[in-house]
């Protein structure tokens, strides 16, 4: 059902991703959770540092609950929304310059949901999309491709199952002809490559048994999304779960290599610069009971199990919760808040922290770099710009009507950002 257009898409998708486009057309559109490079890094000139009702060029309100992610392809902004059941879930497009809903589907109607964690909705996991079709995930409960012509489902799967217990949060990524999902549960651990045209199963592969025998049941699940990286001309898809991280090959799903890191409850996604890969390990117990989580930078360059070889820093923190946004890293520093509310700088050669602020509330949603600086997203709705360097410097705080969750698309001179109340673009014409 691809047609040669939507296929050389693809390639040209591929390229944007591995870096051999350059930035420019990430402002065109923004594709996957955290930019169309999987990276947190917008390209765009021009956004403004005060959000009052000047630069506020349309909100909304989406109807029920969703963390999702807002993507954005040419004039259609695509999240997804679901009741506070999970018993109704909805994929919603908008116009980008208006404001206006195009298409508000229902997708899916399950007939058994699952419980989730109080701060999650059915709706966490967000959307990837591309030139016209949009891939919408709800975990356990369903998967659907939609037309984004005519808003109509090009075909569904929801067979795929594992027990989430704190509901769906892993979201899809697009690679090549291929869907890959992450189903990663108390029970069952395993990813699977769909055929994006139809949704056929091209491969499956099952976490390793071994590296989660030592962990009680419910801290085998995870939450992750993965990325794909390229080490000397051959592509890999590094996904690191609640015991292990593991590089796959994206085009098979045979293992390449792996680093045991015994945790649960994995959330952040992994990031990389300069050829080195880094991850948050997840939740961790010490033998004094303190809970803790490490901070981990790899050479990606390696085969078998390189837990003893390739780690090149490990970075231990404390934990107060699960680590749930993931760092950005620009210039050979890494940018993140830690489970106990420090914004930190760390240089991405040693894990050594250059400088940290202590903040009043909690930051989920995943930060961006724009133009020279790093905005963070509370859940409390502040929105903070610092200047990306080793000294800190604050550029301009917001308030918005409430919480942040889902970690915004910043692309053509606009924010798209969702919170718990609305959808808002902000930008400059």
């Amino acid at each position: 059902m691809i047609s040669k257009s939507s296929l050389h898409f693809c390639f040209f998708f591929i390229a944007l991703l591995f870096g051999s486009e350059q930035a420019g057309s990430q402002d065109n559109n923004w594709t996957h959770f955290r930019g169309s490079n999987l990276n947190g890094i917008a390209v765009t000139e021009n956004i403004p540092l005060k959000w009052d009702e000047s630069g506020i060029k349309w909100k909304i309100q989406i109807h029920d609950n969703g963390y999702s992610s807002p993507v954005v392809y040419n004039n259609q902004i695509w999240v997804t929304t679901a009741t506070s059941d999970g018993k109704e879930l909805y994929a919603v497009c908008i116009n980008f310059q208006t404001g206006e809903i195009i298409y508000d589907i229902k997708v899916f109607t399950p007939d058994e949901v699952e419980g989730k964690h109080s701060l999650n909705t059915y709706a966490s996991p967000t959307p990837c999309i591309e030139n016209g079709f949009v891939y919408v995930h709800y975990g356990n409960m369903g998967t659907a491709c939609i037309n984004t012509a005519n808003g109509s489902i090009v075909w569904k799967r929801t067979d795929f199952k594992c027990k989430h217990v704190q509901g769906p949060a892993s979201s899809p990524v697009i690679y090549k002809n291929l869907l890959i999902l992450h189903f990663e549960g108390t029970d069952v651990r395993y990813i699977v490559a769909l055929d994006k045209s139809n949704g056929k199963l091209i491969w499956r592969s099952d976490r390793p048994a071994e590296p989660y025998e030592p962990l009680t049941e419910i801290g085998r699940k995870a939450y992750i999304t993965p990325i794909i990286i390229n080490v000397k001309g051959h592509d890999m898809l590094i996904s690191n779960g609640s015991a292990v991280c593991i590089a796959y090959d994206p085009n098979t799903g045979r293992e390449i290599w792996r680093v045991v890191n015994g945790a649960e409850s994995t959330i952040a996604m992994p990031f990389t610069e300069k050829g080195t890969v880094f991850w948050y390990a997840g939740y961790m117990v010490a033998g004094d009971g303190t809970n803790f989580t490490e901070l981990m930078a790899v050479n990606p360059d390696g085969t078998g199990d390189i837990t003893g070889t390739n780690v090149i820093w490990e970075k231990r923190e404390e934990l107060s919760r699960n680590q749930c946004l993931t760092p950005v890293i620009k210039d050979g520093l890494i940018y993140t808040v830690n489970t106990r509310n420090f914004l930190m700088c760390l240089d991405a050669a040693t894990g050594e922290e250059i400088w940290s602020a202590r903040m009043m509330s909690n930051y989920d949603a995943s930060p961006i770099y724009v133009k020279g600086n790093i905005w963070f997203f509370s859940v409390k709705g502040e929105v903070l710009a610092i200047k990306a360097g080793r000294k800190y410097e604050e550029v301009a705080h917001n308030q918005m009507d409430s919480g942040i969750w889902a970690t915004p698309a910043i692309l053509r001179n606009s924010v798209i950002l969702r919170t718990q109340r609305y959808l808002y673009r902000i930008g400059r014409e």
